[in-house]
């Protein structure tokens, strides 16, 4: 028989705990580190994984938002072999391309 209880259950917070940006970047950077464990790092700063976990995703999408806007505001791409610079129309052909490179690297 399962009973519906209407009190908290014990140990859950009383309320919503607002957490800096700069204090989720941390924790973020500090779960990125080669090596770390995102539930270590949960555990050691007193949040659940899945909030941490949230927090990854949402700097990843917000990272992907500003390299999408980069892109779209770009209308040419510097490729750098050694010492040389190609800078390049972002429609540039494709095959153009790769003659432009093998010109480059041949030199």
């Amino acid at each position: 028989m399962i009973e519906a209880v209407a009190d908290r259950l014990e140990g859950a917070p009383r309320q919503f705990r607002r957490w800096s940006d700069e204090f989720k970047a941390q924790a973020v950077a500090a779960s990125m580190e080669s090596g770390a464990s995102v539930s270590a790092v949960a555990r050691l700063i007193g949040i659940g994984p899945s909030q941490l976990f949230t927090w990854r995703r949402n700097a990843r999408l917000k990272a992907e938002a500003v390299v999408d806007t980069a892109r779209s505001d770009c209308s040419t791409v510097d490729i750098i072999i050694g010492d040389a610079v190609i800078r390049v129309d972002v429609g540039i052909d494709e095959s153009h391309l790769v003659k432009l490179i093998r010109a480059v690297r041949s030199a």
